[in-house]
């Protein structure tokens, strides 16, 4: 069946459409515009751009966040609604995850990640994301809010990595990611 991923925790939104594991389809959308909403239209242009109906859904999964509060609250709500309507499942896993999932440098079995997203006032959301030998995403352990200035010690600490929006190795978290976190999807 197909597998719809939705994340809004950063200033885009993003969707994916997944058959078997592998991305079929995806799409980004500007969440803080002036304009008429455009995140439910791009959903509804990813089903039908392969070839399917939301009533095709198998599971739908959505970024939990943290991150930008009203973004999270809208994707939130539509991916709710639509599960609801449609009568499958809905899972929420964290968007920090996406972070790590989503990127190409990020694919070194065995490496260990702390994946960030500003929280505003010098503080950024924090996760250890370990890869697994195989290249997915083994595990994520949320490390809360942490001062901007405490990341680096932290890091070294863990031997792991920055990587996010605002670090060194530069990444957004996008739905397509999924693809790389099916074991956290393990029983869903």
């Amino acid at each position: 069946g197909l597998t719809l991923a939705l994340d809004a925790s950063a200033s885009i939104g993003t969707l994916a459409l997944l058959r078997d594991g592998v991305t079929i389809g995806e799409r980004t959308v500007e969440m803080r515009g002036d304009g008429e909403e455009q995140f439910f239209p791009a959903l509804l242009d990813v089903v039908q751009a392969a070839g399917a109906g939301t009533g095709d859904l198998a599971r739908i999964v959505c970024g939990a966040g943290p991150g930008s509060f009203t973004s999270l609250r809208v994707s939130g709500a539509l991916a709710k609604g639509l599960a609801l309507g449609v009568g499958c499942p809905l899972f929420g896993r964290p968007s920090l995850a996406l972070i790590v999932a989503a990127s190409d440098e990020t694919r070194a079995p065995g490496s260990r990640w702390i994946a960030t997203l500003n929280a505003m006032r010098g503080d950024r959301y924090a996760a250890l994301v370990v890869v697994d030998s195989d290249g997915v995403l083994g595990s994520v352990e949320p490390l809360g809010l942490l001062p901007s200035g405490a990341l680096a010690e932290r890091a070294a600490t863990l031997e792991a990595t920055l990587v996010g929006p605002d670090e060194l190795v530069r990444a957004e978290p996008h739905a397509r990611g999924l693809a790389r976190c099916l074991p956290l999807l393990a029983g869903a």
